[in-house]
């Protein structure tokens, strides 16, 4: 599947420009962990373009990722990235663990460019001269985005095997390449 074609499926399913951004985001730090990685970027962007393109039609798990699952067998997605796909969210870890890298960095980036996110949001610059060290800051504090699992972003790390202050690291870089498209400019 193509770039173009999983952003049609994602603008088809989801009309909150919050959470469009959101899978946007994902993609960016997948296309960046495929590049470190010497895997296929574009297959990659796919999985983190369209990793939460179904959430606002189903919120609930375990509908949320297994109805989204159907709908991109029927568009022809392959098995590897649907399997990604459902990997990220934990009531599906049995079936499809976190087992190889595509899975692994899926999960890894989902939680922390949401929360990089948000982060941006409240500084003046938004993601211009953000580092780590910030993000750090405000993982400490409970209240700001409080949804957010602090528990999966530092599991996310661990299975990439890298430092927190890398992996965060590489997501604002991945972030800043797409801070215009994103709105965090």
């Amino acid at each position: 599947m193509t770039r173009e074609q999983a952003h049609e499926i994602l603008c088809g399913h989801v009309q909150s420009e919050s959470l469009r951004n959101h899978c946007r985001a994902v993609e960016a730090s997948m296309r960046r962990y495929a590049e470190l990685g010497g895997h296929d970027v574009e297959a990659w962007g796919v999985v983190g373009l369209l990793h939460d393109f179904d959430y606002e039609l189903y919120p609930v798990a375990p509908d949320h990722t297994r109805k989204g699952a159907e709908i991109l067998r029927e568009r022809g997605l392959d098995e590897e990235s649907i399997g990604a796909i459902l990997s990220h969210a934990t009531w599906n870890q049995d079936e499809y663990p976190l087992n190889n890298p595509l899975r692994k960095t899926l999960f890894a980036v989902d939680e922390l460019s949401g929360f990089i996110t948000a982060v941006a949001l409240v500084r003046p610059d938004r993601l211009e001269g953000m580092k780590p060290k910030s993000v750090k800051k405000k993982l400490k504090t409970a209240s700001f985005a409080a949804a957010v699992s602090r528990d999966d972003i530092r599991q996310g790390a661990e299975l990439l095997e890298l430092s927190l202050d890398e992996h965060i690291a590489n997501c604002i870089e991945a972030l800043q390449n797409r801070a215009e498209v994103l709105g965090l400019a």
